[in-house]
């Protein structure tokens, strides 16, 4: 066995974490040394932007019908168990992390020391174990890197073992199917296998912390983005794929804390990463500036394709997946906050693409009502998004996170509410979707008018204009805004046959209804008080 970059003397796999291997360990590599073995391995290309380009093979993207959590003592009463968070038996568990570990003793394995979570009170200590040099490349990118001194006596408390090209047999290990990614809070160790998607690292720790930090330290875990301002107002952006969180998060006048992922402590807000994992389908310098320009040396792009005999990026090929991606440090951005820790937030913002025309866009919210749409997760998709979508479709995604949150739902929301009512903080529903009609009629709102709403509402300008109450959603409509034409911001006034909204706004009403049921056995009164009023249609 040959031990080369930079080790902890006192790290031992084989004592530490039962992986006794023959193959050579590289600890702690430079980028540049991981980007040099992916080449010689022919695991990826050189872009002329300097970024690496590698493909995750079958899976290009997560597989949430085969993600677990092991069912023990320390999680049978505790997790919310159901198609998302499934159960793993702890006997399966042992016999397939060994199956991986005789698997791995003859393989050369990368191993990184890294931290999750900006704030050092909350902070873990992860160790990943990776077959592929770009899976270590990816975890230096996306976790907070130790300096040198950290790393010469780090000691893990969490392990993560990634080996893609191991598949389970699912008749003997449990599982569904070759690939697995498997959570195990007693062992303090996440298993992923059979799938190079590195999205499966990031969301396996997130995963991890939406567990631990709420029910161990009272800490609300979060999915969203979070920028603070140069006085220190801090805005956080919760919102599902497409609805602008990146884009309306990025702002040249405001500095990035993190795009994904968040704590809010009794401190204050702190991002969990080191790094951004950043969609770039029909990127472009002229919309996305700040990703563009951090695609460079250090980062490594997923799944795109080149124009033909060059190395220029083609970000509109999507013939792999529309679901194309990079890596990147924090550092690439060029206004982030590091650390990445700031105040409390003022504002909070729940970002919507309603393909129904429905929702105003921009209302304020309630502490009931915030409640009710953070466990909703509410947005749309349209037609041609999906095979046999023909007209726009509700989708809800509960905390605008379900898949990572191992906790129901009700908990986190009523960590919301007490948070926002200790710190006074203001909610804003923001709809990025149609005004003027549903899908096929309506028009999207003008990206303008949705970041001069945004900005109104940080600057207080709102807090000096009257506001009107939605007749079905309850939430407040106000009447005037700096930047925008008024007539936008009622949006029945804007259709041109109001009854056809008002069947539209209680068609929409009905599937929130639909969708809470699963939860209001375990909401409260003030969460319940923020449901649609499916029963009146007054005018507005």
């Amino acid at each position: 066995m040959k031990i080369k970059g930079f080790k902890n003397p006192t790290a031992d796999l084989a004592r530490q974490h039962t992986l006794p291997t023959s193959g050579t360990q590289y600890w702690n590599l430079l980028p540049e040394e991981l980007v040099e073995h992916s080449l010689c391995h022919d695991q990826g290309q050189m872009a002329d932007n300097g970024a690496l380009v590698v493909a995750t093979g079958k899976f290009t993207g997560r597989s949430p019908l085969d993600r677990f959590i092991v069912k023990d003592s320390r999680t049978a009463n505790v997790v919310d168990w159901g198609p998302i968070n499934q159960p793993f038996d702890p006997t399966h568990y042992a016999q397939l992390r060994k199956k991986i570990a005789n698997w791995l003793s003859d393989k050369a394995l990368y191993i990184r020391d890294v931290y999750a979570c900006a704030d050092e009170r909350y902070r873990l200590r992860v160790r990943a174990i990776t077959q592929l040099p770009w899976s270590n490349q990816f975890v230096h990118n996306m976790f907070i890197r130790p300096t040198r001194e950290e790393l010469s006596t780090f000691e893990p408390n969490w392990t993560i073992i990634c080996v893609p090209d191991f598949k389970a047999d699912p008749a003997t290990d449990g599982t569904r199917q070759g690939n697995f990614a498997i959570i195990n809070f007693s062992e303090r160790e996440i298993l992923i296998g059979g799938t190079a998607y590195t999205g499966e690292i990031k969301k396996g720790i997130f995963s991890v912390l939406n567990f631990i930090l709420p029910h161990d330290h009272q800490v609300l875990s979060m999915h969203c983005s979070a920028n603070v301002g140069q006085e220190g107002d801090v805005a956080i952006f919760f919102g599902l794929s497409g609805t602008g969180k990146t884009t309306l998060s990025a702002d040249p006048n405001r500095y990035l804390i993190g795009d994904d992922e968040h704590g809010w402590s009794d401190d204050g807000v702190f991002n969990f990463e080191g790094g951004c994992y950043a969609k770039v389908i029909n990127l472009s310098e002229e919309k996305e500036p700040d990703i563009w320009h951090a695609i460079r040396h250090g980062a490594i792009l997923e799944n795109v394709r080149f124009y033909p005999n060059t190395r220029t990026v083609n970000y509109d090929d999507a013939s792999i997946t529309e679901n194309t991606r990079v890596s990147y440090p924090l550092h690439h951005i060029r206004n982030a906050r590091i650390p990445s820790v700031a105040g409390h937030p003022r504002h909070i913002f729940f970002l919507t693409y309603d393909a129904f025309g429905v929702l105003p866009p921009i209302s304020r919210l309630s502490k009931g009502q915030a409640m009710y749409h953070f466990i909703s997760g509410y947005t749309a998709k349209v037609a041609g998004t999906e095979e046999g979508v023909t007209e726009p479709k509700a989708t809800f995604s509960a905390c605008f996170g379900a898949p990572f949150m191992p906790l129901p739902p009700t908990r986190y929301a009523e960590m919301l509410g007490q948070k926002m009512e200790q710190h006074d903080v203001k909610i804003w529903l923001i709809n990025t979707g149609l005004s003027g009609g549903p899908y096929g009629i309506g028009k999207r709102m003008k990206l303008a008018y949705t970041r001069a709403m945004i900005t109104a509402a940080m600057s207080g300008a709102l807090d000096e204009v009257a506001f009107d109450t939605h007749p079905i959603f309850g939430v407040e409509m106000p009447t005037a805004c700096p930047g925008v034409p008024s007539e936008l911001l009622n949006p029945r006034n804007t259709w041109t046959d109001p009854e056809a909204y008002d069947q539209k706004a209680v068609e929409l009403a009905l599937a929130f209804v639909k969708n809470f049921d699963q939860f209001r056995h375990l909401a409260n009164d003030e969460i319940r008080s923020g449901e649609p009023r499916t029963t009146q249609r007054e005018s507005v």
